[in-house]
């Protein structure tokens, strides 16, 4: 089985988002846990979440890909910036549960010229204190570009995060195509040989989404834009054998391209027919 979807709109709550889900053609989803740029979340309404939980149900939706805002920074130099970047997960993992078993993505964060090193304990001691053996949610390290200073640019960055975290059954990563290869994992010419580099570096078994994007830029350069599927560097080829690849199967895929409800559906559609679905 596959899973596929975009980021949808919280604003009119999780009923509407899976209804949305559905009108585009798809039977998983993406969402900000709040405004994209921070800021306090939308009061969880009990009803809405069951509503959805019954669409869900119905319709076989596969795991649920929640994004952290992208002001959180759980290595930043700031001490509160710190602070309050904890503060957000700790809360949203508390959300979280009202949709249980999904699964929580997030950007490493950016070290700002501390060192990845340095980066690299901030992040994992942040999640020593928020994860809890009793939660349901997943959280995802997502894979990186590699611009400025963030953390995650290789997979051994992410297993090092890994590494120094309890509780590791609480952990995978996102795999996001458009960054991999901005990073300088060749996914056009050599994917098996990508994804055989994740699993002895990571396991496999820690892959548990992908973003799936194609990219305006060429391998390694860092910069990570994001493009339509089949209309960037990556190509509408190599996007195809990732969508297909058997190592690949029973992940949700969320497409991050720059696109309005039209493309999505058409992208979704495209994907759909990959799977002669």
């Amino acid at each position: 089985m596959y899973y596929i979807g975009n980021h949808l709109s919280t604003s009119k709550g999780y009923e509407a988002m899976g209804k949305a889900a559905l009108k585009l053609g798809g039977n998983t989803f993406a969402f900000f846990t709040r405004n994209p740029r921070g800021g306090k979340a939308k009061e969880i309404n009990e009803t809405d979440i069951e509503n959805f939980l019954k669409i869900a149900k119905e319709n076989k939706f596969g795991k649920l890909v929640a994004h952290a805002p992208y002001t959180m920074n759980l290595c930043a130099a700031k001490e509160d910036i710190r602070n309050f970047s904890r503060e957000m997960i700790a809360d949203d993992m508390r959300r979280m549960e009202y949709t249980p078993n999904n699964y929580y993505n997030f950007h490493p964060g950016s070290h700002v010229g501390q060192g990845a090193e340095t980066g690299i304990k901030l992040i994992a001691d942040a999640l020593n204190d928020i994860l809890t053996k009793e939660q349901t949610t997943t959280v995802l390290l997502e894979t990186m570009a590699g611009k400025g200073t963030e953390v995650g640019r290789n997979f051994e960055e992410l297993l090092c995060i890994i590494d120094m975290v309890n509780l590791k059954d609480k952990l995978g990563v996102c795999f996001d195509t458009c960054h991999v290869w901005d990073a300088g994992y060749d996914i056009v010419n050599n994917l098996d040989g990508v994804l055989d580099e994740f699993d002895k570096i990571i396991g496999l078994d820690k892959l548990l989404a992908v973003h799936f994007n194609d990219s305006m830029n060429d391998c390694g350069t860092h910069k990570d834009r994001h493009a339509k599927i089949g209309q960037g560097k990556i190509g509408l080829e190599a996007m195809k054998r990732v969508a297909t690849h058997p190592l690949l199967v029973g992940k949700p895929f969320i497409l991050e391209t720059p696109n309005d409800d039209e493309g999505y559906a058409e992208e979704i559609s495209l994907f759909k027919s990959w799977q002669n679905i």
